[in-house]
C-alpha cells in the first residue's frame, strides 16, 4: 500500500469524524423526535426531521466503506455495491438538501402567515410533500441508471483498477456532464435562493416583531445555522458540476469537493435540535425517569421555543375573533326573541 498523501488524510479523518459523530447524533435526534410525535402528535418539522434522520443514517453507514476505499484506493467490494453505495450517497446529499428547503419554508409561512398557514400545517401534508421530494430525487438517479444504456458508469470502469466511480469514457461524459448540470441547478441553486428568500424574510419579520432580544438572537443562530449548513456542505459537489459542464468533462477535484458533503451528516442533527424545544438534556432525564420542571404555564409561553410566541400571537387573535362571532351571534338570537 502507497503512503498517503495529506488529502487522503485529511479525507480520512473527516469520513471518520462524520461515522463517529454523525451515528450517535442522528439516532438521538431520531428519538427525540419519534417520542415528540407519540406524546404531542407529529408536526411538519418532526416529519422532515424524521426524514432527515433516515437519511443521514443510511449515509453513516456507508462511511467506513468510504473510509476504507481511501486507505486501500481501490474497491474491494464487489461491483454490485458501487452502484449501491452512490445511490445512498446522492440520495442523501440531494434530499438532505430539498428537506432542509421544505423546513425553510414551513418556517417562513408559520411567521408571515400564521393564521393561514395553520389550516394546511398537517403531518399528513408533510408526509406528501417529503414524497414528492423523494421522488424528485429518485427520479433524478433513475435517470442515470437509463442513461447508461450499456455503458455501467456506476461500475467500475476499469476491472484492473477496481475503481468506483470514477473512471469514465468520452460516450459516457456527454451523458453524465449535462446530467449533473441539472442536477446542480435543479436540486441546489433553486433550493438555495429559495431557502435563502425564505431565511432572509423570517429574520426581517423576527426583527420587527416583539419578541425578546434573546429570542431573537436564537431565532437569528437557528435560521442562519440552515442556511450555513446547506451552503458548506453542499455548494462545493454542486460547484464542480457547473465546471465540469462548462469545460465538457470530469474535473478532477470532484472527489475533494465531495467530502464537504459527508459532513451534514452531523451537523443537520445540531440544526434538528435547534428547532425542537426539546434538548438531550431534557432527553437523557425523561430516560432516568426524573420528572422535567414545569416551562410552561397557562398564559405564559415557553423561552427555550421563541417561534412559539408567534404562533401564539395567532392563536390569541383566532380566539378574539371567535369569541366576537359568539357574541354577535347570541346578541342576534337574543333580538330576534325580543322581536318574537
Amino acid at each position: 500500500m502507497e503512503y498517503l498523501s495529506i488529502f487522503d488524510c485529511i479525507s480520512l479523518t473527516v469520513y471518520s469524524f462524520t461515522f463517529l459523530l454523525g451515528l450517535p447524533a442522528n439516532i438521538l435526534v431520531f428519538f427525540i423526535y419519534v417520542r415528540k410525535a407519540r406524546k404531542r402528535g407529529a408536526t411538519p418539522n418532526v416529519v422532515y426531521a424524521i426524514n432527515l434522520c433516515v437519511s443521514n443514517l443510511a449515509l453513516v453507514a456507508w462511511m467506513p466503506v468510504k473510509a476504507a476505499e481511501t486507505i486501500l484506493r481501490i474497491w474491494m467490494l464487489p461491483e454490485l455495491f458501487c452502484p449501491i453505495y452512490n445511490f445512498f450517497l446522492f440520495a442523501s446529499l440531494y434530499g438532505s438538501g430539498l428537506l432542509l428547503t421544505a423546513v425553510a419554508v414551513g418556517r417562513y409561512l408559520s411567521i408571515a402567515f400564521p393564521i393561514s398557514y395553520k389550516l394546511y400545517r398537517r403531518a399528513r401534508t408533510s408526509c406528501l410533500v417529503s414524497i414528492l421530494l423523494w421522488a424528485i430525487v429518485l427520479l433524478h438517479l433513475g435517470l442515470a441508471l437509463v442513461a447508461e444504456k450499456g455503458a455501467n458508469f456506476l461500475y467500475p470502469f476499469q476491472r484492473n483498477t477496481s475503481t468506483c466511480y470514477e473512471n469514465f469514457t468520452r460516450e459516457q461524459l456527454d451523458v453524465l456532464v449535462p446530467l449533473r448540470f441539472e442536477m446542480a441547478l435543479m436540486l441546489f441553486l433553486v433550493p438555495l435562493l429559495l431557502s435563502a428568500f425564505c431565511t432572509l424574510r423570517c429574520l426581517a419579520l423576527v426583527r420587527r416583531s416583539c419578541l425578546p432580544a434573546g429570542s431573537k438572537r436564537r431565532v437569528l443562530a437557528m435560521e442562519l445555522s440552515a442556511l450555513f449548513v446547506f451552503v458548506v456542505c453542499y455548494a462545493p459537489y454542486n460547484v464542480s458540476h457547473v465546471v465540469g459542464f462548462v469545460l465538457n468533462k470530469n474535473v478532477a477535484w470532484r472527489s475533494e469537493a465531495i467530502i464537504t458533503s459527508s459532513c451534514n451528516v452531523f451537523l443537520e442533527p445540531v440544526v434538528m435540535l435547534l428547532l425542537s424545544p426539546s434538548t438531550p438534556k431534557d432527553f437523557v432525564g425523561r430516560l432516568c425517569r426524573k420528572q422535567a420542571p414545569q416551562r410552561q404555564h397557562n398564559g405564559t409561553v415557553s423561552k427555550k421555543d421563541p417561534l412559539a410566541a408567534v404562533r401564539g400571537v395567532a392563536s390569541l387573535i383566532e380566539k378574539q375573533m371567535d369569541s366576537r362571532s359568539n357574541k354577535a351571534g347570541k346578541s342576534k338570537g337574543a333580538s330576534s326573541v325580543k322581536v318574537t
